[in-house]
C-alpha cells in the first residue's frame, strides 16, 4: 500500500469508528450490527466470511468484544496504524461522553435524566441486530450441521451455559465431525485463538487509592474478563466495592447504568469510576488500563486469523465459533426485546427500523438519532 492510500485507508478508519463510537448505543451486539452495516454492507471493506472469522476470534479472547472486532477490522485494513486508529476512534467519544456525566455526577449527585430517549433509541437497536442476524446468518450457516449448531447453541445459552463454553464447543465438535486432523492439532489452534493467559495479580487487602492500583487493577480486568456486562458488574463489585472499599453499592450501579446509556463500548464504566475516583486523571489512567489488554490480543492473534481460515481444522473451529457467536446475538436481542417492545408504539417504530434496513442502504446512525429524536418527542 502506498503512502497516499494509506494514510486516505487511516482517515477513512478514523471517520468511520469516531462516528460509530459517538452513536452505537445498545451494547456489543449493536456495535457489531452497525459494523457490520457499514463495513460489510456500504464500504465493502471486507467480505461477510472475513468479518465473521473476526467476530469469531473476537469472542476467543478475553476483553471487549465490540472494541476487539473494530481493532481487528482496523488491522486489516491500515496494519498496525489501523489497529490503533480503529481502537482509539471507536474509545475515545465514549470515553469523553462518559466523563462528561461523571463530572455532572460529581457536582449534582445525581445521573441526567434520560429515560425518554432511551425508550426510543432501543427499538431501533433492536432492528438494527435483527437486520445484522440476517445477514451473518446467510453467510454463516453453510449446512445443516451449522444450522443445528446454531439452534443448540441458543438453547445452551438460555439454559444458562457459560458463552466461552458454548463458542469453544462449537467449534471443537465442528472441527472433530469436520474430520481430517488429530486431537493435537485441534488443541493447538484453539489455544492459539484462546490467546495468553493473564499473569496479572493484584495484592489481597484494603489498599488506599492510588493511580497505580487503580491501573493494576483494571488491567487485570480487562486482561481476564470474558462475557457479558453483568460479568463485568461482577468483577468490579469484587475489586472496588468488596476488596478495596473504593466505592459503594449505589455509585456501582450508577457506573454501570452509564456505561449502558452512554454509545461505545460498555467498558467505558471505568471511565466513570475512575472519575469518581481520581477526577480527569483517573478516568484518563482507567480507561487506558481496561482497554490496552484487548489491543495486545489482537495484535497477538489478529494478524494469523486469515491464515486459520486457510486450515481445514481451524476453519471447521472458526465456522462452528461463528455460528454460536450469532446465537449469542440472537440471545441478547431476544432479552432486549422483551423488555423493551412493551408498547404498540415502540414495536411499529423497531418494524419500521427493520423495513428501512431492509429496503434501502441506510447508514443506522440515522436511524439511531431519529429513534432518539421520537423517544424526547413521543411517549413510547
Amino acid at each position: 500500500m502506498q503512502d497516499h492510500d494509506r494514510r486516505r485507508a487511516l482517515v477513512d478508519l478514523a471517520t468511520l469508528f469516531l462516528r460509530l463510537g459517538a452513536t452505537a448505543f445498545g451494547g456489543p451486539a449493536a456495535h457489531i450490527a452497525m459494523m457490520e452495516a457499514e463495513i460489510v454492507g456500504r464500504r465493502r471493506w471486507l467480505t461477510r466470511d472475513r468479518f465473521l472469522d473476526y467476530l469469531g476470534v473476537t469472542n476467543l479472547i478475553p476483553g471487549p468484544n465490540s472494541t476487539e472486532l473494530a481493532v481487528q477490522i482496523g488491522y486489516a485494513r491500515g496494519g498496525w496504524a489501523g489497529l490503533v486508529v480503529a481502537g482509539v476512534s471507536f474509545i475515545a467519544p465514549a470515553a469523553l461522553i462518559v466523563m462528561a456525566i461523571a463530572w455532572v455526577y460529581v457536582r449534582y449527585g445525581r445521573l441526567p435524566q434520560v429515560e425518554s430517549i432511551l425508550r426510543g433509541l432501543y427499538p431501533v437497536v433492536i432492528a438494527i441486530v435483527a437486520h445484522a442476524l440476517w445477514q451473518l446468518g446467510r453467510s454463516a450457516i453453510k449446512s445443516i450441521r451449522l444450522l443445528v449448531f446454531a439452534v443448540l447453541s441458543v438453547a445452551a445459552i438460555v439454559l444458562g451455559a457459560h458463552e466461552l463454553i458454548v463458542l469453544a464447543s462449537a467449534g471443537l465438535v465442528n472441527a472433530a465431525l469436520a474430520g481430517g486432523a488429530s486431537r493435537t492439532s485441534r488443541a493447538s489452534i484453539v489455544g492459539v485463538l484462546a490467546g495468553p493467559p493473564s499473569l496479572i495479580a493484584v495484592a489481597q487487602g484494603a489498599v488506599p487509592f492510588t493511580l497505580w492500583t487503580l491501573f493494576v487493577t483494571f488491567l487485570k480486568i480487562g486482561a481476564v474478563l470474558f462475557g457479558s456486562g453483568y460479568v463485568l458488574l461482577a468483577f468490579l463489585r469484587a475489586d472496588f466495592v468488596e476488596r478495596l472499599g473504593w466505592l459503594t453499592e449505589r455509585q456501582l450501579l450508577d457506573a454501570i447504568a452509564v456505561g449502558q446509556i452512554t454509545p461505545g463500548p460498555l467498558f467505558t464504566t471505568a471511565t466513570f469510576i475512575g472519575f469518581l475516583l481520581g477526577g480527569t486523571a483517573g478516568a484518563i489512567v482507567a480507561t487506558v488500563a481496561i482497554f490496552l489488554p484487548a489491543f495486545a490480543f489482537v495484535a497477538a492473534v489478529g494478524p494469523f486469523v486469515p491464515r486459520l481460515r486457510g486450515s481445514p481444522v481451524a476453519g471447521a473451529v472458526l465456522d462452528g465459533v461463528n455460528v454460536a457467536s450469532l446465537a449469542l446475538m440472537a440471545v441478547v436481542t431476544w432479552q432486549l426485546a422483551r423488555s423493551t417492545l412493551v408498547t404498540p408504539a415502540a414495536a411499529v417504530l423497531s418494524l419500521a427500523s427493520l423495513f428501512v434496513l431492509a429496503r434501502y442502504s441506510i447508514n443506522t446512525s440515522w436511524l439511531v438519532l431519529a429513534g432518539a429524536l421520537a423517544g424526547y418527542l413521543l411517549v413510547l
